[in-house]
């Protein structure tokens, strides 16, 4: 089911996304369609957020650590002791 939206946005951002639409050979509302109707559609991202989603992919790629056997206060102690006896 279609149906109509308003939008209020400035007349230079009109004609910019008509010429977009255009040059693509597809009306203005199929462009935008188009553009939410993708599951990750491509919005601009700034630098912090490309950067966060990298080191996301990164870290998705990574093998899984083992937890360690012992608590971290164990693992102290045990260490303080070899160092001082």
């Amino acid at each position: 089911m279609k149906t109509k939206l308003t939008l209020t946005i400035r007349k230079e951002i009109v004609e910019k996304a008509k010429m977009k639409a255009s040059s693509q050979g597809i009306s203005l509302s199929q462009m935008f369609e188009e553009i939410f109707d993708k599951e990750n559609p491509s919005i601009q991202s700034s630098e912090s957020q490309l950067a966060a989603s990298r080191l996301l992919k990164r870290l998705e790629e990574m093998e899984p650590t083992q937890a360690p056997q012992v608590s971290d206060k164990i693992a102290l102690t045990r260490y303080l002791k070899e160092k001082y006896g």
